[in-house]
């Protein structure tokens, strides 16, 4: 099963918000606006850490998190029977008190007739009372009726009627699956790779240890296939059997001497208390034994222990173990029986900074691992400050928090609608080759969007000249005039402050038609203009005209550069104040 949907209460900076989940979820934004926040918020969700008093909002008393799963497979459905949906989903609230507990509690569909609702089941105990309901035909035709009885007929019945049922959708007031304590993992598997991190950690031997669950898959598949560790397993539980006074019941007459001369002995000395004493040799599991004896080398030259190694390196090696997990997820996907498991399989990995120590096109792949991670039946949960993991074309994958004051506390953005269709769909994706760095445009205090490369170079080198650059904002180079709305429509739906520069393209060697082309291009930028968010400077006709003086047919931003830097150039006072605009 999968998140759907997060809705977190009083958690540290999260007065309250409400977000859609997806298979990748990139939280990015400012220091101190709440991303590490909302990724704690998650691991205090799934047990992965508990609340402390420092967690809870403004002096706020109670917090919660509550998560909507969906895509349960057929034992997850099973296993949380009780709180399944018409949909197929459930939600799970887990709430923590200050200086107290915390519990989980489930929301289950409580039928609005009270003849199905469970608690009511003991007063139609009685059959005369209970062949006056609908439910009867699913009660036993003889003997005594109990409230057991009942309630697997109000179960049955809701069952086969479910379309002609009303529901009411609540809170339930017990504990979630009737247990005072959630085990750990009943959701899934979480594995959190925190910003600074000791290898070791994900190399020893401890259960939550990454390599401990790959040493487990490969023991389970030896298991299942291998001969010869069958024999070893066959042959180690007959040895210490063989120690044993009795095997399966029986006793055992190969037992050594020596075994039991020692309890004859000891037995001798409690005569006095009319006791015996035994001994008995329990057989060791040999897969802890295999798992606690692994040790990790790593040999790039010189083989030492992973400690040794520097912080990329050790990251690195950490990231391909994940990989390989969910390599091996995908090459055993096939449909499984169904077994009593209480725990679902689900797997969901959160990464805080995985960037770190890593160098641009380290990162660049370690994205792309990212992604197949999340197709691959998983949910990839992450936060950064690099554009190197965020891809603009998967824009519903990022959530932008800010934080505006303590009192409203730190508030998700994101888009989960379809942007672009037809055409602008493919100059959107195409623009991405001729400008792949523009995923920087989500970290900026305010976008500037020019047409293309010249005025990509020489605005932000007048602004440096009449000191008025900022490096908070950030220009993009949208290829095009007619790409700068794609950018407008992204930038409103996530909230990001912009400014669009374009040509007004009436220079007076065009003819009539290719003005009122122009014309049309022009309104499309108005119209995509939220006045809330941005505002737009023309240039006269074009950049080159701005500055004074006529380009060539290539190399256009290097011979725009090379002239502003000459004697010949002049800042005008309009121009000026067109770059103090841009940069405001």
């Amino acid at each position: 099963m999968k998140i759907k949907n997060i809705n977190i209460c009083n958690w540290r900076s999260i007065k309250n918000t409400v977000l859609s989940a997806n298979d990748l979820m990139i939280i990015i934004g400012q220091n101190n606006h709440g991303k590490s926040n909302l990724l704690s918020s998650i691991l205090f969700f799934f047990g992965e850490i508990k609340a402390q008093n420092l967690d809870f909002h403004l002096g706020s008393k109670e917090l919660y998190v509550e998560v909507e799963f969906y895509e349960l497979d057929q034992q997850d459905k099973i296993t949380f029977k009780k709180y399944l949906t018409k949909e197929n989903t459930i939600k799970v609230r887990k709430t923590a008190y200050y200086n107290g507990s915390f519990e989980y509690q489930g929301w289950i569909e409580t039928c609005n007739d009270d003849f199905l609702k469970e608690e009511n089941a003991s007063a139609y105990t009685k059959r005369e009372v209970a062949m006056s309901l609908p439910f009867y035909k699913y009660l036993p035709h003889n003997g005594r009726i109990s409230k057991q009885d009942i309630i697997n007929a109000q179960l049955k019945y809701i069952e086969e009627e479910r379309e002609n049922v009303s529901f009411e959708y609540i809170l339930e007031n017990n504990n979630f699956l009737g247990l005072k304590s959630v085990a750990k993992g009943i959701f899934g598997e979480v594995y959190f790779l925190p910003a600074l991190k000791n290898a070791n950690e994900d190399f020893s031997s401890k259960d939550s240890s990454i390599f401990s669950n790959l040493l487990s898959e490969m023991i389970n598949l030896m298991s299942d296939s291998n001969p010869e560790w069958m024999k070893s397993k066959e042959q180690l539980s007959s040895l210490f059997s063989s120690f044993n006074k009795y095997i399966d019941g029986k006793e055992n007459n190969n037992r050594p001497i020596q075994l039991t001369d020692l309890e004859a002995a000891l037995s001798n000395e409690l005569k006095p208390w009319n006791a015996e004493f035994d001994i008995e040799i329990l057989t060791p599991d040999i897969e802890s034994i295999f798992k606690t004896s692994a040790s990790v080398q790593i040999n790039d030259g010189a083989r030492t222990d992973i400690s040794h190694k520097g912080h990329g390196l050790q990251r690195a090696v950490t990231i391909a173990l994940i990989q390989l997990l969910a390599k091996k997820q995908i090459a055993k996907k096939t449909e499984q029986p169904l077994s009593n498991r209480s725990s679902s399989k689900s797997r969901f990995f959160i990464f805080e900074e995985p960037e770190l120590y890593l160098h641009p096109q380290a990162q660049r792949a370690l994205f792309d691992s990212l992604v197949y991670l999340s197709e691959s039946g998983n949910q990839v949960i992450l936060c950064t400050h690099s554009s190197g993991l965020i891809d603009i074309n998967q824009y519903k994958s990022i959530y932008i928090i800010k934080k505006e004051n303590n009192h409203l506390g730190s508030q998700v953005t994101q888009c989960n609608e379809d942007l672009f269709d037809g055409n602008d769909r493919d100059n959107w994706n195409l623009s991405y080759w001729i400008n792949p760095d523009r995923s920087e445009l989500f970290f900026a205090e305010k976008v500037i969007l020019v047409e293309g490369p010249t005025e990509k170079a020489i605005i932000p080198a007048l602004a440096k000249r009449i000191n008025t650059f900022k490096y908070t904002h950030t220009i993009i180079d949208c290829a095009s005039k007619d790409n700068i709305p794609l950018y407008m429509k992204l930038l409103n739906k996530f909230g990001i402050p912009y400014i669009a520069i374009y040509d007004k393209d009436h220079q007076n060697k065009k003819n009539q038609d290719a003005k009122n082309n122009a014309d049309k291009s022009s309104a499309r930028i108005e119209n995509e203009l939220n006045c809330d968010l941005g505002s737009t400077v023309i240039l006269i006709n074009d950049i080159e005209e701005e500055l004074g003086y006529e380009s060539g047919n290539s190399g256009k931003p290097f011979e725009a550069l090379k002239y502003i830097n000459s004697p010949n150039f002049i800042l005008t006072k309009e121009l000026e104040d067109k770059i103090k605009k841009i940069y405001q």
